[in-house]
């Protein structure tokens, strides 16, 4: 049985502020747990009013005293503007609040040239791209794994902490791939932004992964979906139009200032870009996938079947959260998710 996730963004719907989006977005994570999701993941932004999600770190401790059973994650936290050691301390520091249910999502994304120079703190350096090496260390820190003639393997952070969160590499473009495979960690693909390159970036890391004491013994294979479901494919496909109209905005002007409603995005949106499919058209993914629930569930199943992911991560932007969450559980029910018990000791897979 195939599993179900969230990443959120804490969307920030006009006339509301980003304490309202955290509301909100604890609210979806408790539905989630309640209808058998198996992890809520936090995005980290920077600079943008549309989402309330910038600090996943602080978001995640939080929803996890507030949760029982559904795993907390970081969807990513952008290890490119930090130190490696800061990012496995903060992690450590995290199982100190909900020992055993955290997943540490590590990826790197530009925020924009102004925003990354402003998260720099050496300002006159270049862009140094480093994340193989970024990611490697993060786990020598977290599991003391540095070689012996390494100075780092005198730093042995949070010795009395025993738990460590569950490592995936995040990417969109496929060039990841390798290397979580290389290292035995899961893989998480954004196919909400690149869904032409899904197929190729998750069959390559299933043919390349080699089992290390990172991870698990197998592949674990996650496909990022934007998707909205609803009790007719109309209806659903309208849910579609909020996104549209952000993804537009932010092509033509660089900015999205504010979420729009479905109406308000039908007035902006040409009707072109209102009928762009929202499924599967002549072997080609949509950007977002939507229907009724016997639909949506047709189309994920071929994506399953052509990925061989062995979880879906659904992605959904809308002010309406009422409507997100009625579309998450009814996604549940068509894919036959069940809530699970949590047991000692249970796979963090």
């Amino acid at each position: 049985m195939v599993k179900l996730s969230i990443v959120e963004q804490a969307t920030v719907p006009r006339d509301k502020t980003a304490i309202d989006a955290f509301g909100e977005a604890l609210a979806t994570t408790k539905h989630a747990e309640q209808y058998g999701f198996h992890r809520m993941w936090f995005a980290e932004h920077h600079g943008l009013g549309t989402v309330g999600s910038h600090a996943p770190e602080v978001l995640m401790g939080v929803v996890a005293r507030e949760t029982e059973r559904i795993r907390i994650g970081s969807g990513a936290i952008l290890l490119n503007h930090y130190s490696p050691l800061k990012v496995a301390e903060l992690f450590l520091q995290l199982e100190t609040v909900a020992p055993g249910r955290f997943d540490m999502g590590l990826g790197r994304a530009t925020t924009g040239p102004l925003v990354d120079i402003a998260l720099k703190r050496d300002r006159d350096s270049g862009h140094l791209d480093d994340f193989d090496q970024q990611v490697q260390e993060v786990l020598a820190f977290l599991h003391h794994d540095f070689p012996a003639d390494h100075p780092f393997r005198r730093i042995d952070l949070m010795p009395t902490v025993t738990a460590r969160p569950d490592p995936w590499i995040l990417g969109s473009s496929g060039s990841s791939a390798g290397l979580a495979a290389a290292l035995g960690v899961g893989y998480s693909f954004a196919g909400f932004i690149n869904p032409d390159g899904a197929v190729a970036a998750l069959r390559a890391y299933r043919k390349a992964f080699k089992p290390t004491p990172y991870g698990a013994e197998t592949p674990r294979v996650m496909l990022g979906v934007a998707v909205f479901a609803a009790d007719t494919d109309e209806e659903a496909h309208r849910m579609t139009w909020p996104t549209r109209a952000i993804f537009d905005s932010l092509g033509r002007t660089g900015s999205a200032p504010v979420v729009p409603s479905i109406d308000e995005a039908s007035r902006t949106l040409t009707t072109a870009q209102k009928d762009e499919p929202s499924r599967i058209v002549n072997g080609r993914w949509p950007r977002q996938l939507a229907g009724r629930p016997e639909t949506v569930r047709d189309q994920l199943l071929q994506m399953i079947e052509q990925t061989g992911a062995t979880e879906i991560m659904l992605q959904s932007i809308s002010p309406d959260q009422e409507a997100r969450r009625y579309s998450h559980a009814l996604i549940a029910e068509a894919l036959d998710v069940k809530p699970a018990v949590r047991s000692a000791g249970a796979d963090a897979a």
